[in-house]
């Protein structure tokens, strides 16, 4: 099997990674189109008989800091890059990428210290600053788009217990556009199938067109969302997930945020 070949399956990952710790799809995407022109030039930074995903990761870990300096360097950055930097002030990005490998990505905390260079105790210490600092920056009023009772009320729960407040729990297109425009939530965590058989990003889509707030999608299959081909969500959960994935993923978007308020 070529590089290219092994690289392919973890592309999609990388992307959504990419885009979680610099809050946008360009830069994430930025972030991984330096690590497959760094693996052009030198195909032998990876080492054959390591583990593959750890080292992808580890390049992605080591290009943010470049990424992220040339994008404080651009005048023209883009809004939630400067919100997110003076939020960045208050909390280590260092910090974010160990919550974001542990809670979202699935790494150990043994191999996200192998990406980042850290050893366990220092990981563990790590995502709960992370998690502590982010929790007290962000509040939100949420809708929630899921059509499974079941999973509906176990979002519910994990919201209310960061201390968001949920405005709405829509189970179609149209319930989850009149709700958007009654109660004008500051973020949107929306299933991709709906109750009668609507699609959860057509409703997005046009919640969107009226108003701008941050949308986590939820759904089985994330790769058909990160091809790169298209604008695409910059935050992305797969199911089944863990409570703590949720809760990254939702401090994590809030963080990027500019209508999110200090708790």
């Amino acid at each position: 099997m070529s590089l290219g070949q092994a690289i392919a399956p973890h592309l999609p990952y990388l992307r959504r990674y990419g885009r979680a710790i610099s809050g946008s799809q360009a830069s994430g995407d930025a972030l991984v189109a330096k690590l497959l022109e760094t693996l052009v030039s030198h195909p032998d930074a990876i080492d054959a008989g390591g583990d593959l995903r750890i080292q992808l990761y580890r390049m992605i870990h080591d290009n943010f800091g470049v990424i992220a300096e040339a994008a404080a360097a651009d005048e023209a950055a883009a809004p939630d890059a400067r919100i997110a930097d003076a939020r960045l002030r208050r909390i280590p990005s260092l910090a974010r990428q160990a919550l974001l490998l542990t809670a979202v990505e699935g790494f150990s905390e043994a191999e996200t210290g192998r990406i980042i260079g850290r050893d366990v105790d220092d990981v563990h210490k790590l995502v709960a600053d992370a998690m502590d600092e982010i929790d007290r920056q962000t509040r939100a009023r949420i809708l929630i788009i899921e059509d499974e009772p079941i999973i509906a009320m176990d979002i519910e729960m994990i919201v209310r217990d960061l201390g968001h407040e949920v405005v709405a729990v829509a189970t179609t297109h149209r319930e989850a556009v009149a709700d958007a425009q009654t109660h004008q939530p500051g973020l949107v965590l929306a299933d991709i199938q709906l109750a009668d058989n609507s699609s959860g990003i057509e409703a997005v889509q046009e919640i969107l067109s009226e108003t701008k707030v941050p949308v986590i999608f939820i759904t089985a299959f994330p790769e058909r969302l990160l091809t790169g081909d298209r604008p695409e969500p910059a935050f992305l959960l797969t199911k089944p997930y863990q409570p703590a994935t949720l809760r990254a993923a939702i401090s994590q978007v809030l963080f990027f945020d500019e209508s999110t308020v200090p708790a």
